[in-house]
């Protein structure tokens, strides 16, 4: 659910929560907080920041060009829509 500051709860598995302004991409927040993610283009090319989602939706600022399946995102080019429960590889 969206609250009203345009905030967002984001738990990591095994990692911790925070919270995230849509402004910024996942990747960008993901970062903000320390959390290591693997990435190499910021684009949606390479596929190497693939992330589990559990819980919650995203919006892509770009169509990703990596293969993704059904319960996966890339941080790098999308941003939450909503409260998210995500696993990253570490």
């Amino acid at each position: 659910m969206k609250k009203s500051d345009d905030t967002f709860h984001i738990d990591v598995v095994d990692v911790g929560c925070f919270t995230s302004r849509p402004a910024k991409t996942l990747l960008e927040s993901l970062e903000a907080e320390n959390i290591p993610v693997h990435y190499h283009c910021r684009e949606g090319f390479c596929g190497a920041c693939r992330t589990k989602i559990i819980e919650g939706e995203v919006d892509y600022t770009t169509d990703p060009l990596a293969f993704i399946d059904d319960d996966e995102i890339l941080p790098c080019c999308c941003v939450p829509l909503s409260s998210l429960k995500i696993k990253v590889q570490l």
